[in-house]
């Protein structure tokens, strides 16, 4: 939910953003609001132009004056559902999932109900850590909504701090399976390239940008098909999209992956053949290392069984 601010934030434009899309404009102004978001306060009279609504293509000329109204933004209220979990590992400190395809983790824009975290809430009651606040509570990391598999989540700031810490040093063991297209001839490698935000589709990344955070990737080859391979993938660090991006971007897209792969999937699925099928780490509280297998879901292991050889 949404309320209006009184007050605009008023720019003038020089000579530096002239013949610039208003929606390009301000998404350069607030770096942190997507585009696609930009351009609905376009069309709802939050952005304005000389006192008067504009489309998001309007071209800015010199001495424009711009007045942008963001709308405060307000957290609407999580319910706990009672929505089955897969619990692989639970204490007082964490509890580690098996997360199904097409569940969200937290609740988000469009996504407020049948979330994980709704799950959680309804397990835990108010075991959940706060840091990340009130829309993600326990969540310290995230996967995909149609990756399957292991998620640690953590139940108190401490473990929180912790597994946070744990994650920023890169020494969480995460091992993810996928099958892709095409064969891979080396049996195994290594993609080292930055991810940020494609510059056209606020939704998508893409590898070897120069604004985008570091991200390493090996991938090694645990079977060969007649059109593509199986793989286990090990990361290093924990970008958004990172295993989806990376092989696409060497030639080798997820099976399924609509976004970074072909469009038409010769098989029946929903997204991409992805799960997160082992997670390591130390203990918040006894510093033991842990480590989880979630066991493969039943589409993954009918598609090994189907492929031509």
């Amino acid at each position: 939910m949404e309320s209006m601010s009184n007050d605009y934030e008023k720019y003038v434009i020089d000579t530096l953003n002239i013949g610039k899309r208003i929606d390009k404009y301000v998404s350069e102004l607030y770096v942190d609001i997507s585009r696609t978001y930009i351009q609905q306060l376009i069309r709802d009279r939050y952005i304005l132009v000389n006192g008067q609504g504009v489309k998001s293509n309007y071209k800015l000329t010199l001495n424009d004056k711009v007045n942008v109204n963001i709308p405060e933004v307000v957290e609407p209220e999580i319910v706990a559902e009672k929505i089955p979990l897969d619990i692989l590992y639970e204490d007082e400190d964490v509890i580690v999932v098996n997360k199904p395809k097409q569940m969200v983790v937290h609740p988000a824009k469009g996504h407020y109900t049948g979330t994980l975290v709704n799950a959680l809430m309804y397990h835990c009651k108010d075991n959940l850590s706060g840091i990340n606040g009130v829309s993600r509570p326990g969540i310290v990391h995230r996967i995909d909504c149609d990756t399957t598999g292991a998620l640690v989540v953590c139940k108190n700031d401490f473990a929180h701090n912790n597994i946070a810490e744990q994650l920023k040093e890169h020494s969480i063991t995460r091992r993810y399976v996928a099958i892709v297209h095409n064969v891979i001839k080396e049996d195994n490698g290594t993609v080292n390239a930055k991810i940020g935000r494609h510059p056209n589709n606020r939704l998508k990344m893409e590898a070897n940008v120069t604004t985008g955070k570091e991200a390493i990737t090996h991938y090694r080859v645990l079977e060969r098909f007649k059109n593509y391979t199986y793989i286990e993938c090990m990361l290093e660090t924990g970008r958004t999209h990172q295993i989806r991006v990376h092989m696409s971007s060497i030639g080798y897209p997820l099976l399924g992956d609509s976004v970074y792969g072909p469009a038409h999937c010769p098989y029946k699925l929903t997204g991409q053949t992805l799960h997160a099928k082992i997670l390591g780490f130390k203990h918040p509280r006894t510093g033991e290392y842990m480590e989880f297998e979630a066991p493969m879901p039943e589409y993954f292991l009918h598609l090994l069984d189907i492929l031509p050889k």
